[in-house]
């Protein structure tokens, strides 16, 4: 069986786990190693069951409680080279820990096939991931300004993904946050809005997607409620019901299981 759990979903810090079997992949570690072994232990793990961290990219809220968790487990960090060695640059001791992956190449990681892909974002190496197990496929796009060609790609087929949907635009721009920092949330290099969120997880859900998890919203410039409203219009509109949820901000998430289930369609 393989199953998804969101550790922590946001600007506040970002951890996701896959399982299938034996095999444990832990998507960035931007909480405290407190937190992410609490996590764990809810699900029975420890950080020494992990078989691997990946890092989509080297921003605080992916990455601050690495350095610790590291101690704490003998599992190597995967990310693509660029990414690789800005964390070499920025983290001290973790070169021999680093095993860099190829970009848009399939990779076995114990019972899963990993892709990584480009993403837009203002970090460097940023990047989603597909996974492929005997269950299903999984796919992860956060911390992206546009869905780019490469995802357009490779996460058509997936039967879950977790996708960005970050902020609604209005609640940004009549928002409190500075000219700058709106200029960057809703550049090519930012994250994704409800209304790209939609249009993307019609997509997905035209090429077989059953489940779709939103995740990375903003505290400030998005609600749960408006994220949810936006994509299931749009799937709703396309004739398309897959399961919808939201991933929690700073909780442990439910269980979700991946499987292969026929497509809601009116």
């Amino acid at each position: 069986m393989t199953t998804v759990h969101t550790l922590a979903s946001g600007s506040s810090g970002n951890a996701l786990l896959l399982s299938c079997e034996d095999t444990h992949l832990l998507v960035d570690a931007g909480i405290s190693c407190r937190r992410i072994t609490a996590g764990l232990r809810e699900l029975g793990l420890s950080p020494m069951d992990l078989s691997a961290i990946l890092v989509t990219h080297t921003h605080g809220d992916h990455i601050s409680g690495l350095p610790v968790l590291l101690k704490h487990t003998a599992c190597p960090v995967r990310a693509l080279d660029r990414t690789c060695r800005e964390l070499e640059y920025r983290l001290a001791g973790i070169g021999d820990r680093l095993l860099p992956l190829a970009s848009c190449v399939s990779e076995p990681i114990g019972s899963c096939a990993v892709t990584a892909f480009p993403t837009s974002h203002d970090a460097p190496g940023s990047c989603g991931y597909r996974f492929d197990t005997e269950d299903g496929g999984v796919g992860l796009l956060t911390d992206t300004g546009f869905v780019t060609d490469e995802a357009a790609d490779i996460l058509p087929g997936v039967d879950l993904a977790v996708l960005e949907a970050n902020h609604d635009v209005e609640c940004l721009r009549s928002g409190p946050y500075p000219y700058y920092l709106k200029q960057r949330i809703l550049g090519t290099e930012g994250h994704l809005c409800n209304e790209d969120a939609a249009r993307f997880a019609v997509t997905l859900a035209e090429a077989g997607a059953s489940e779709l998890i939103l995740a990375h919203l903003s505290k400030e410039n998005n609600t749960p409620a408006m994220a949810r409203n936006a994509v299931e219009t749009a799937l709703s509109a396309a004739g398309f019901f897959p399961t919808l949820s939201v991933a929690p901000r700073d909780s442990l998430g439910q269980v979700h299981i991946v499987s292969r289930r026929a497509v809601c369609k009116r």
